[in-house]
């Protein structure tokens, strides 16, 4: 088997104490500050989830589904590393124990174990790092970054930590760990509590590894005589044990690091030296603008995947929220988000006047009835009082549907994944869908990935891209659905006035709807998924046009 070229590094971020303490962000901020110092990265996430991908997890449970420009779904950790990196990442960059297991029986089924038992240890072991060295080898990188999910302790990840023990073994220079871990201050002791993190350290050593860095996640900055303690109790030395409090916004995560100088210690712990040029300037004003603004841009996010329990869960819509930001930062004010629930636009129809104290009204992607009718309503709203609005997805079907209703004159009209009798089925399955349903074969068989996208010259959307100094017709973006414009009701829609302004190269399928400048200053929805490509440092032209507006209906 061919492996990673020698002397090839990696770095595996793991978690102690609790979960939800920042791994993602940790090991995205590593592979800025790294890039910054002139180095070639990827990173890569280790689900420790049975899922063979992230397609079929709850939202309101794991959070978004990110997809690849390879249609790979994955975690939303994924759409972060690709934001701070500021590239996209392959499909060997997200690996699941599901994605694991399955190739490893796939493998003893057509008998490629010879006859062998097969174990945990070591066919499964050894079909991770053989993953983890092939997405070495097409990224073609210095160092590979990668984060185990889970926490120190679960027993879901432990295949994942033996496997980077064994490489450490083979290739103790070429390999650190870093363990991302969390110091209370309970409230009723007001001091940083070291314990936790030492017995974490004592659990990662159980494994056969120890901690080469440890990021300290607390409330407060870690002062000296903790970091004394835990290098005494850890064996890190102190200046290895970096603070890592919490912060206004994610993309200051590697500012803070940087103050407490973590890329000196991973590039002299890798044995590397900075490269002439590496800059890391233009991140550090990009953070800056999430703290400063010449104003307030107020936008309404009506989804349906906010509420669990008692708690609202916006990680469901993460790229849409960092998209939005990006815009904001990038026209020079502070986005104000609000998560507006559309059940109760459904209970209580008269409740969505609420939307005129919004700039901008954003219906983002998903699936099923729930909230569907609230979505409608408050599409229609936004139409008739002119609020820049921006359909994604489901969004973009809703909005058609909604046209279709009140404009068009096609009572009833509807989506057939919701009413399959609809008299008026604007919206519809793809053909090739049908028979995937009828098997149940619902895993990572929607139309995913990127695929391209003709734009109309004059439009809005034609005119956005341009923006960003695209000048050609054809672009290319993601989509996660099955669903689509109806071809039979095209005509009868574009006579009442709807314009869809992208379209796939051969005319068959409606990737962008659109209402002129002359009838709405925005009114515009994607089939696709643009928030999938907005980036901190390079905004998607789409949001973009649609912060304008947004700020355009503030000021007028």
């Amino acid at each position: 088997m061919k492996r990673a070229r020698a002397g090839h590094k990696y770095i595996f971020v793991v978690g102690g104490v609790m979960s939800g303490v920042g791994k993602g962000t940790a090991t995205a901020s590593i592979g800025k500050l790294l890039t910054a110092r002139g180095l070639s990265v990827n990173l890569v996430k280790i689900d420790p989830y049975l899922n063979v991908d992230a397609g079929t997890m709850n939202p309101t449970e794991h959070g978004e589904v990110f997809v690849l420009d390879s249609g790979l779904e994955t975690d939303q950790d994924m759409g972060n590393y690709e934001r701070f990196l500021g590239r996209d990442l392959g499909p060997e960059d997200y690996m699941t124990s599901g994605m694991v297991y399955k190739a490893v029986i796939e493998r003893e089924r057509n008998l490629g174990y010879g006859g062998k038992c097969v174990e945990a240890i070591p066919h499964v072991r050894d079909e991770i790092v053989e993953r983890l060295e092939r997405s070495a080898r097409m990224a073609k990188s210095d160092v590979t970054v990668v984060e185990i999910g889970g926490t120190l302790g679960d027993f879901s990840n432990a295949l994942f930590i033996d496997a980077a023990r064994v490489m450490h073994l083979k290739h103790p220079s070429d390999v650190l760990f870093v363990m991302v871990s969390y110091l209370p201050v309970p409230n009723t002791i007001g001091e940083m509590k070291t314990k936790p993190t030492q017995n974490a350290v004592r659990q990662l050593n159980a494994y056969g590894v120890q901690p080469d860095v440890i990021l300290a996640r607390s409330t407060h900055t870690l002062d000296k005589k903790r970091k004394e303690k835990l290098a005494i109790w850890c064996n890190v030395q102190a200046d290895h044990i970096i603070s890592a409090p919490d912060v206004d916004s994610i993309y200051d995560v590697p500012l803070n690091f940087e103050r407490d100088k973590l890329s000196e210690v991973l590039m002299s712990l890798l044995g590397k030296r900075a490269k002439q040029g590496a800059d890391f300037s233009q991140w550090r004003e990009f953070a800056e603008h999430a703290h400063n603004g010449n104003g307030v841009v107020k936008i309404g996010i009506v989804g349906k995947y906010f509420d669990t329990g008692d708690f609202v869960l916006s990680d469901a819509y993460f790229s849409v929220i960092e998209a939005i930001k990006f815009s904001a930062y990038a026209h020079g004010v502070r986005p104000e988000i609000a998560w507006l629930n559309a059940k109760a636009y459904e209970i209580d129809p008269t409740s969505v006047s609420e939307l005129k104290g919004y700039d901008g009204i954003i219906v983002p992607g998903g699936f099923g009835e729930t909230g569907v009718e609230g979505k409608i309503n408050a599409i229609r709203f936004a139409r008739e009082n002119t609020i820049p609005y921006f359909g994604l997805c489901y969004g973009m079907q809703l909005m058609t549907i909604e046209y279709a209703r009140n404009v068009a004159g096609l009572s009833g009209a509807h989506t057939t994944e919701i009413e399959a009798s609809t008299p008026h089925p604007v919206i519809a399955i793809l053909p090739e869908q049908i028979e995937k349903l009828a098997k149940k074969n619902y895993g990572g068989s929607m139309r995913l990935g990127a695929y391209p996208c003709e734009l109309m010259e004059g439009s809005i959307a034609s005119e956005s891209y341009k923006l960003q100094a695209t000048s050609h017709k054809l672009i290319s973006e993601r989509h996660r659905h099955r669903f689509e414009v109806n071809p039979e009701y095209i005509g009868k829609l574009e006579s009442a006035g709807l314009v869809f302004s992208g379209k796939s190269p051969d005319g068959r399928l409606m990737e962008i709807a659109e209402l002129p400048k002359s009838v709405h200053p925005f009114m515009l929805g994607t089939q696709f998924h643009p928030e999938l490509r907005a980036r901190p440092l390079s905004p998607h032209p789409l949001f973009n046009a649609f912060i304008k507006a947004a700020i355009g209906k503030k000021h007028p």
